[in-house]
């Protein structure tokens, strides 16, 4: 096996991914998104705020000449907001918008934690809360370091984003 993610299925039919995933917080809970989905992470820096969207898009960025959106994931998932720390950073990730085009979008979090390399051993499928918005977003749940990270698929959590709200950008 490669050291590259390769998403699979187990023999319940559920999806669930191994590799390497950057690992981040939003309060007090662990996240993770595949590497390959990683363009750079960046200090905060000015959000110039775009009129009428969502309120956890937080508005754009310039990245050496090339505008971003910036969703405020700590809103998008409905967590209590917070103050910005140093170490509050933003994931630009390169997610598929649609048609063949990748899009560029800043993810806000509260910190990156570090790179796991996570095999499939180490993987749950994502757990069933009794409904399937919960867990449309989630590729499952790692069990590392005597704690768990909530893998996620981040082109889902993105999706609305993609569909149309930010698509003039």
């Amino acid at each position: 096996m490669s050291n590259t993610n390769l998403q699979e299925v187990d023999s319940t039919g559920s999806a669930f991914t191994t590799g390497k995933f950057l690992t981040f917080m939003l309060s007090d809970e662990c996240y993770g998104v595949e590497v390959l989905k990683i363009r750079e992470i960046i200090r905060t820096q000015k959000i110039t705020p775009v009129p009428q969207m969502p309120v956890h898009v937080k508005g754009v960025i310039n990245l050496r000449g090339k505008v971003i959106p910036v969703v405020d994931l700590r809103v998008k998932f409905n967590l209590v907001a917070e103050e910005a720390t140093e170490r509050t950073c933003i994931i630009v990730v390169d997610v598929d918008g649609g048609q063949g085009v990748n899009t560029l979008l800043g993810l806000v979090v509260d910190a990156v934690e570090e790179v796991l390399n996570i095999s499939d051993s180490e993987v749950e499928p994502s757990p069933d809360f009794g409904t399937h918005l919960s867990t449309e977003c989630c590729l499952g749940i790692a069990k590392v370091k005597e704690g768990v990270k909530t893998l996620l698929d981040i082109e889902k959590v993105v999706s609305s984003e993609l569909a149309g709200e930010l698509a003039s950008f």
